[in-house]
């Protein structure tokens, strides 16, 4: 710990609210502590549910709070009895609370080295979001080529990949996003057919869903925006088809009723990443697999901007307009 400064630059807030509660302050550097690293980051992954901490949504464990919830650099330092993968200077991903900071402790279950083939930014720009579609597609529904998918908001972070990895393992994809050109980009990752959810009212889009899909509905909904888009979604599921809520962009569904599942034995999951790659063993084979995605099919890892770290209130800003594509990013 000698060579490391003893202090950082660090973004936290004392309270819930809106974008004037995000502090950009001077912190000690931490030290890491029985089954963790210290990370020094590179690169900063900015994802939706960090908007979810700072208003309020989600409660928050502690203040001050460091945001931020995965990232990628060089180990800096090393807690006791640390995986032998896991060394000084080694070039890893991770997943995990204090992100938006220049030096980060992570659990060293939820750290991973990253291969040379990969940049550290590429890196950071699809652990948390890439492997949340990796286990969509594995274990919330375990999607078969030729079913027939419907993704929300398929331009966005998680949505984007879902689209990619859906056309590498054979599935056939219905997008819905908001503006043409983030249509047009669900196309490009594999979406068969795009629709727009905010203009059609209920009834229309369920119809076209239908007619798409031969009168039998999908196999499977994942569903990121939540409220609004809950009823359609549901809707279109087929006959023991998963109607998947991984998501609240347009607020959190309340007031539902299981009867309503009984009418085609649908499956409900509301899922979180977490509980898929709960030890590191599973950690490392889903990040195995992700590795193998962007390697072997060539996936579009496509990022929006990166922001510099003292400019986190202008990036979050521009996460909640929901007019960006693709990942934001911040560097410290």
């Amino acid at each position: 710990m000698a060579s490391l400064p003893k202090s950082m630059k660090a973004v936290q807030i004392d309270k819930t609210g809106g974008t004037e509660v995000l502090q950009y302050r001077d912190v000690p550097v931490p030290e890491p502590k029985e089954g963790e690293v210290l990370v020094k980051n590179e690169f900063i992954g900015i994802n939706y549910i960090d908007t979810y901490f700072r208003s309020g949504v989600y409660p928050l464990p502690t203040t001050p709070y460091t945001l931020g919830r995965e990232g990628s650099g060089t180990i800096a330092a090393l807690g006791p009895n640390a995986p032998s993968d896991l060394q000084l200077g080694t070039r890893v991903a991770y997943m995990g609370q204090y992100a938006y900071a220049e030096y980060t402790p992570v659990a060293t279950n939820y750290t991973i080295p990253i291969p040379d083939s990969i940049s550290t930014k590429i890196a950071a720009a699809s652990l948390l979001q890439a492997l949340t579609a990796v286990t969509l597609i594995r274990e919330a529904h375990a999607v078969q080529k030729g079913d027939w998918v419907l993704v929300t908001a398929a331009a966005g972070g998680v949505g984007s990949w879902l689209v990619q990895l859906l056309r590498a393992v054979g599935a056939r994809t219905i997008a819905t996003a908001s503006t043409p050109e983030k249509r047009e980009l669900a196309t490009k990752n594999g979406a068969e057919v795009t629709l727009e959810y905010h203009e059609e009212d209920r009834d229309v889009f369920v119809q076209k869903v239908l007619e798409i899909t031969g009168g039998q509905g999908v196999a499977v909904v994942f569903d990121s925006v939540g409220k609004s888009t809950f009823d359609s979604s549901l809707a279109v599921v087929g006959r023991k088809g998963s109607m998947v809520s991984y998501g609240n962009a347009s607020g959190p569904v309340t007031g539902f009723a299981l009867a309503r599942l009984s009418a085609k034995n649908i499956r409900l999951l509301r899922t979180t990443l977490f509980n898929y790659v709960a030890t590191r063993a599973e950690l490392e084979m889903y990040a195995k697999e992700l590795w193998s995605f962007i390697e072997k099919d060539k996936l579009n890892v496509k990022i929006h901007d990166v922001y510099p770290l003292k400019d986190v209130v202008r990036a979050t800003q521009d996460i909640e307009s929901r007019k960006t594509t693709g990942k934001l990013l911040l560097e410290p």
